[in-house]
């Protein structure tokens, strides 16, 4: 399969989104671009084959009800969307990602210095036609030396011939090492031999080869024979002395009878720390021909030197022993060996055939038989070692037939039996059965073997079937060997590819084998079909090993992904790969910044982007990401870039903070935060760039600012993280500026403005002008024109010193900030230019909205932005409402430990918003320090070094400065996008996920057990409810009673929360606790609503506050394994001074929509897939929502009741939205209290209850009246539960009453307070809720007890 076809079969099969439903009835979409994680990537792809089928026209209402009430049944009941399951939501919060490493495992792949052989020393001691003593000869006998017969000719010219062909067939093996033989040497002429290349190696390998078959065996001490001068004698030569001439590195090849004995006695003198260097590390290898009690083979088959030939001419040797044992034997004589045509290094001829499939299966055998780590020392580390270490696998084999066992050193296991060695002789007989027609006649073509493509074929059974638990595939040496051949190189790529997408430990795997030069140098190539393999593979191994940045840039590779990224015919998914790899290139690498933007990657990069959003093209979501992350990787602590991206138009990077992915967007928020950054060069530590065009920066910085400030309240806390990041960067640079701005907000003032941080979220459109004008007044009402007015509170002593911590030096410290920005009355900026107050003022209130974000990491980074410009927060003691502890306390302040470390402050400003005290720090001002920025002039903040607290006399900046050493980012919160991003990469992108056939059978069996019971809700009729129904009674404990309740679906489980926000799990066959725990650190006024989102697969809890924060948990029934999935605040902009929103939220499955309101004049609709305010409904009334409910049959369709007893139907596929508006409780104005869609497909049909205590049935086809109305309870009314299948609504009372009725109107059982034994007793109703396919009745109370009422029909599971 052609890699184009496979990678985009492979990529279309895998929707990178989560789900796509819509707000603008079409349920297909684009959406996703993050990486995966377990279950969530197999969740993703289920996704796309449940999309929601809903479709609407959005003409007319009509219209809209006429199409719908066409969807399939099934379809309607059971929505096939499925939100927050990416990787995003399984790791934000839980823990930092780390992205592609450069140290730990993955280094240990490379090499950590190659060698070279520089020498070899070659000792022949043959005395040819003299016999030592030791040896008896049989006859006839080997006697061929280096294929020389030595009786052929004259004993000297003999010895001469032989000394000069093994020195030939080393320098085959090593060209450019020097050789040096010598002949029957004395002593005196080896140690003159190993000195001279020693000091000509200087520190490269020696290698030291004795053939010693014609002096005595090496003795037992391991001494090695030499002649005297007059070859009267046979000399010793212990081997320590040999050690101590040649030192380190070395390899020893020892030819001769017994040769074992001079490896033991090696390997003592190692052991025994005699060797000449104790104090280092030695690298000696040893190879020997036979062990010691063993003699070399004497066969006449064999040559005398067997060993030596196997290691320095193989083909010739095992096709010579080959032939021997092979069915040719008898039509191939073994002279035709000698005359085989080629090159050894030409691989289109036979002989070079031959040597590169001699080298794969040497190859594999050792891959598979030795560690990786003595694998890569032997066979990767030196070439001329790694020869002969293949060569020795060889004479294993062939002198083990001779009942000779050669020996190495290291050892290695027995080879002599792979089954590797079948594949050689199998194309080795191939290969030979050529051999004569070829030698007849020199123009015959030679037919290359099948070895390689079988091989091949081997191993892409092995990737069909394989996994990371099962044995490695043992081919992969020979996809290496292959991808020097241009013939099979295309398809051992694409198997290559899909080997690196099964995970890092492939990758890692491959990288072991040596893979990383071989496609390094294919970068070279221009052949186009290898490009988009290529880059995959890169991709994947930079994923695991960021440390190949350095080869790319020095082999210029990064031209090569540049020129691909350019490229017009490259897929999306591929070019963003292409952009991942310049990513990692460019990563705190300054000669790869450097590299790629003289290559133009910033106009590449940016071309894309202004293509985007001009929409000439359709970009995969992924590109834009990864084109942002490239951008601000490049850009990042590197000022040169900074300024050519300033001066570029960044507004395609701004535009980006709309998508719908919130990894684009987070990546978008990225790349502007890292050209906040210009002239904040962390390598020479010089502070702001006085170079810089101020005034150009400042424009840019505006732009930047601002299309920052639009995202801070995002629903995704990914982007609200990045935000924070960004802030901290702004705020380094401008912190004087923010702190006078600062302190200019904590006037005390009746309406504290923190009391409406969130607000800041009403940030929209292009500009940022229209946030809340009353919070900018008073600041605006200060600084005018630049100048201070005398009679603001900032100049007075007031504000900076009526603190209850107010003396001496607070005196002192408080002057000094003032004093910083304001001289004379004159606001004095830091730098030349510098941006609008409004700006400052909205950063200040956007850093304040972050501290006291939903998500913890979120408002950990936050808090982190308001310390550098000397704020702190500190928690408060757990008080009841209004009763808070004041912050400037001592005893509190000091003991107390606060979020991030303890507070210490000469200065307190007591801010009474919310649940977070605010301090205003300034302590005293030391002078700066000579390695410190010029920009810090005041105290750095104590979140980051918690630990100097404990000094008393720290004076709180001197430390601080003192240990900084120019290292700025140190104390900078750092962004977390790109590491986060660089997981997808590691994940499979070419097969779908494991786990989805288990995941699909779990939904099916939901379903229908979903089918079955909504089935038997609809055509049953219900009996009564009553006390005696009563199944399951629950005391929660809860001391403020229980808030709201929830039926898991598929599961015996009951959830429920109080107003201090502790959620607790139930389950109610088992009568067990699961799991509690609280929703978060600082409850404030409880919680409204629990949802279940994905309930027909696994589910997640979203939680609502009262104040309207949202957060969603999964894991939650498992004692203390809940994980947070995501969080962020559903209500915004809301008015300044507003103590409670009384937020009222609602969830739809069908849409993916989450719909809320509260004390507010709009209804906020978020699609949870996007996690983005998609909608700022107007609500159409002054009056604020108090019940929302939507329809999980009809997506878009949801009603509101209002604290005037209005109720009004809303549909967001129709332009105006507002369906129709009835004020159906008009006997008594009171709140509507519970509302809630009557069961089927009808569509309109709504229940209302007021506060009043009577409850309407309303259809919109009659908006005039309502067309029945039950007077339920008397000005008591707490809570309404409609079901959701069966014709069932119950009500409850403060007066400890729950009446059940019909959808007619008739009453079907009232569940009331009893004083008899045994009886039941109920609280004050607070809650009711319904099972969603079960007659099930949930009712919590305000004394803490949660009941559990079943009709009689109904069989409880």
């Amino acid at each position: 399969m052609a890699l184009d076809d496979l990678m985009t079969s492979r990529f279309s099969q895998l929707s990178l989104a989560v789900s796509h439903h819509v707000i603008n009835g079409n349920g297909n979409g684009n959406s996703g671009g993050g990486g995966y994680h377990e279950d969530d990537a197999t969740y993703a792809d289920l996704a796309s084959q449940r999309r929601d089928s809903d479709t609407a026209s959005t003409s007319s209402y009509a219209n809209v009800v006429t199409s719908s009430v066409a969807v399939p049944t099934s379809m309607a009941y059971l929505p096939q969307t499925v939100v927050l399951c990416e990787l995003r939501h399984a790791a934000f919060e839980a823990s930092t990602p780390t992205g592609p490493s450069d140290s730990g495992l993955v280094s240990k792949w490379r090499l950590k210095d190659r060698m070279k052989t520089g020498c070899v020393a070659l000792v022949l001691c043959l005395n040819i036609s003299v016999d030592p003593p030791d040896v008896i000869k049989i006859s006839p006998c080997a006697r061929m030396e280096c294929w020389i017969d030595p009786f052929s000719m004259a004993p000297p010219k003999a010895l001469e011939t032989i000394g000069k062909n093994l020195r030939d067939q080393y320098e085959r093996w090593q060209p450019k090492a020097r050789c040096k033989v010598e002949l029957d040497p004395t002593v005196d002429e080896v140690k003159k031999l190993c000195n001279t290349c020693r000091r000509y190696a200087k520190s490269e390998r020696v290698l030291f080869h004795y053939n010693g078959h014609g002096v005595p065996k090496p003795t037992a001490n391991g001494e090695i024979w030499l002649f005297n001068k007059s070859y009267t004698q046979y000399i010793p030569l212990p081997i320590s002395d040999l050690d101590s001439w040649l030192k380190t590195p070395s390899i020893y090849v020892f030819d001769c009878s017994a040769a074992g004995m001079v490896v033991n006695s090696f390997i003592e003198l190692l052991d025994c720390g005699t060797s000449n260097y104790p104090g280092s590390a030695r690298d000696c290898i040893l190879l020997a021909a036979c062990e010691a009690h063993e003699t070399l083979p004497q066969s006449a088959e064999f040559p005398a030197d067997v060993f030596t030939s196997c290691l320095t001419t193989p083909i010739k040797m095992a096709l010579r022993w080959f032939c021997t044992r092979s069915l040719l034997h008898e039509s191939l004589h073994c002279s035709l060996i000698d005359k085989i045509p080629g090159r050894q290094n030409d691989r289109k001829t036979l002989l070079g055939e031959l040597n590169w499939i001699f080298t794969a299966v040497t190859d594999t055998i050792a891959w598979n038989v030795l560690p990786h780590d003595l694998f890569r020392r032997l066979f990767r580390q030196d070439l001329l070692v790694a020869s002969l270490f293949r060569n020795f696998l060889l004479a294993e084999r062939i002198m083990r037939s001779a009942n000779c066992s050669p020996i190495s050193y290291p050892m290695l296991p027995p080879t002599h039996q792979h089954h590797m060695w079948d594949a050689w002789d199998m194309a080795a007989e191939i290969c030979l059965s050529q051999l004569p027609s070829l030698v007849a006649d020199p123009n015959a073509e030679f037919q290359p073997s099948s070895f390689f493509s079988e091989q091949l074929t081997a191993f892409e059974v092995w990737l069909d079937h394989g996994s990371e638990h099962k044995k490695p595939p043992e081919q992969l040496p020979i996809v290496l060997q292959v991808l020097l051949s241009q013939c099979h190189r295309f398809r051992a790529l694409v198997l290559l590819g899909r080997f690196l997408d099964m995970g890092p430990w492939a990758v890692y795997l491959a990288l072991s084998v040596g893979i990383f030069p071989y496609v390094l140098k294919l970068l070279q190539t221009t052949t186009p079909e290898l490009r988009q393999i290529l880059v995959f593979i890169w991709t994947k191994i930079l994923a695991l090993d960021k440390s190949c940045q350095v080869d790319l840039v020095k082999d210029g590779g990064h031209v090569y992904f540049i020129r691909f990224l350019n490229s017009v015919e490259a897929y999306p998914e591929q070019q963003a790969m292409a952009a991942f790899v310049l990513a990692v290139i460019v990563d705190g690498h300054r000669r790869g910044q450097e590299a790629c933007i003289e290559a133009g990657l910033i106009q590449v990069c940016l071309k894309h982007l202004h293509a985007f959003t001009q929409n000439e093209a359709q970009t995969e979501p992924l590109l834009l990401q990864w084109l942002c992350l490239c951008l601000g990787k490049l850009w990042e602590d590197f000022s040169e870039a900074q300024m050519i991206g300033l001066q570029a138009d960044v507004s395609a990077i701004c535009a980006l903070l709309s998508e719908p992915q919130p990894e684009v967007r987070a990546s978008a928020v990225y790349a502007l935060a890292t050209l906040l950054d210009v002239g904040f060069d962390s390598r020479d530590g010089i502070g702001r760039d006085e170079e810089c065009d101020d005034v150009e920066k400042s424009r840019a910085e505006n732009i930047i600012l601002k299309s920052l400030l639009n995202v801070v309240s995002d629903g995704s806390p990914l982007v609200r993280a990045e935000v924070a990041v960004a802030l901290a960067h702004f705020a380094f640079g401008h912190k004087q500026h923010l702190k006078s701005f600062a302190a200019a907000y904590w006037k005390p003032q009746p309406n504290s403005l923190l009391n409406s941080l969130p607000s800041v979220a009403n940030i929209k459109g292009t500009g940022c002008g229209n946030i809340v004008s009353s919070q900018i007044g008073p600041l605006t009402a200060i600084i005018q024109d630049g100048r201070l007015s005398t009679s603001s509170p900032l100049t007075t002593a007031g504000i900076m010193h009526g603190s209850p911590l107010s003396n001496d030096s607070s005196h002192h410290s408080d002057s000094g900030i003032l004093n910083d920005c304001i001289i004379n009355g004159e606001v004095h900026n830091l730098r030349s230019k510098s941006l609008d107050n409004a700006m400052y003022s909205q950063c200040v209130l956007a850093m304040f909205a972050l501290a006291k974000d939903p998500s913890p990491r979120v408002a950990s980074l936050g808090r982190r932005v308001l310390s550098i410009i000397g704020i702190e927060q500190v928690t408060k003691s757990m008080k009841p409402a209004g009763n808070g502890a004041w912050p400037g306390d001592p005893t509190t302040s000091l003991s107390t430990p606060s979020v991030s470390g303890l507070a210490r402050s000469t200065s307190w400003l007591d801010i009474n918003g919310g649940h977070l005290p605010v301090t205003f720090r300034t302590p005293p001002v030391s002078p700066p320090r000579q390695n410190y920025l010029a920009g810090i002039r005041r105290v750095c903040s104590l979140d980051f070094r918690p630990h100097l607290m404990n000094s008393p006399d720290s004076g709180l900046a001197d430390p601080l400065l003192g240990s900084v050493s120019g290292s700025e980012h140190s104390l900078l919160p750092q962004s977390s996008i790109y590491n986060f991003s660089c997981g997808h990469f590691s994940k499979p992108l070419l097969t779908a996920s494991d786990g989805s056939e288990e995941l699909l059978a779990k939904r099916e069996e939901q379903e229908r057990f979903a089918l079955e019971h909504i089935a038997k809700c609809q055509h049953s009729s219900v009996s009564k409810l009553n006390n005696n129904s009563q199944i399951a009674s629950w005391d929660t404990r809860f001391e403020t009673g229980t808030r709201t309740v929830l039926l898991q679906p598929f599961s015996p489980i009951v959830i429920a929360a109080d107003e201090n926000e502790r959620i607790r799990v139930w389950d109610y066959e088992e009568a067990t606790l699961l799991n509690g725990f609280d929703n978060h650190d600082f409850p404030e006024k409880g919680i409204s609503k629990l949802c279940l989102l994905n309930e027909l697969d696994d589910s997640l809890l979203l939680v609502a506050s009262s104040d309207g924060n949202i957060r969603v948990w999964k894991d939650y029934t498992l004692r203390g394994k809940q994980k947070l999935v995501t969080a962020f605040s559903s209500i915004q902009g809301h008015k300044p001074g507003v103590q409670s929103l009384n937020a009222v939220v609602d969830w739809q499955q069908q849409s993916g929509c989450l719909y809320s309101s509260g004390d507010i004049s709009s209804i906020m609709l978020w699609d949870l897939d996007k996690e983005q305010l998609v909608k700022s409904i107007p609500s159409s009334s002054d009056c604020s929502v108090s019940a929302l409910a939507s329809s999980q049959v009809h997506a878009g369709q949801f009603a509101a009741g209002f604290v005037d007893g209005s109720v009004r139907l809303y549909d967001i596929r129709i332009p105006d939205m507002l369906v129709c508006a009835t004020r159906p409780h008009t006997q008594q104005v009171e709140r509507v209290v519970g509302i809630g869609f009557q069961p089927g497909l009808d569509q309109g049909k709504i229940v209302s209850a007021s506060q009043a205590g009577d409850i309407q049935f309303l259809d919109i086809r009659n908006q005039r009246d309502a067309y029945l109305t039950i007077v339920a309870h008397r000005g008591s009314l707490t809570a309404l539960a409609v079901h959701r299948h069966a014709p069932i609504i119950a009500s409850g009372s403060a007066k400890q009453l729950i009446k059940v009725f019909s959808l007619e109107g008739e009453p079907l059982g009232t569940i009331r307070y009893q004083h008899t034994f045994m009886a039941q007793k109920i609280g004050s109703v607070s809650c009711l809720t319904f099972h969603p396919y079960q007659v099930l009745l949930t009712a919590g109370a305000a004394d803490s007890c949660v009941s559990i009422y079943a009709d009689d029909n109904s069989n409880t599971r």
